[in-house]
């Protein structure tokens, strides 16, 4: 129980904002590969979690139920040293970020906005808020 209670501690009183970075289209492996390394350098982040569309190694249902999924845009993507096998289309991307004040959370929203604005070049939208839960809550004791 110890564990549960630092982490409850040091998240306590804190925002913990994110920003949620919506494409107009789905982004392909190599853009996703670009944006990713690019944000890599805001000092800010906490942790970036992209979602869209699954890209499943293998069809899930219909006539072709188990035949390998060959997908051109899965693929593997190299981030920072980590190699990641890309397994969605990516359409959005949630970055939670460190946030002292008010003035840090602009200058990082207003850095992650430059690199969208660099590399992505079909559009997007910019959301600031707060979109996962970052503590358990009443449903996560539902099956103990």
């Amino acid at each position: 129980m110890s564990g549960a209670e630092s982490i409850e501690a040091k998240y306590t009183g804190v925002a913990l904002p994110e920003v949620r970075i919506t494409t107009e289209r789905m982004m392909s492996a190599d853009t996703t590969e670009m944006i990713l390394n690019a944000l890599s350098v805001v000092d800010s982040i906490r942790q970036i979690t992209v979602t869209g569309e699954s890209l499943p190694a293998t069809v899930n249902s219909g006539p072709n139920k188990g035949i390998a999924n060959n997908h051109t845009e899965r693929k593997t993507i190299k981030f920072k040293d980590q190699e990641i096998v890309l397994r969605y289309l990516v359409g959005d991307i949630f970055i939670e970020l460190f946030s002292e004040d008010e003035e840090m959370l602009k200058k990082s929203v207003d850095q992650i906005g430059k690199i969208c604005e660099e590399t992505l070049p079909f559009g997007f939208t910019i959301d600031v808020g707060r979109y996962s839960k970052y503590r358990p809550t009443l449903r996560d004791y539902r099956g103990v």
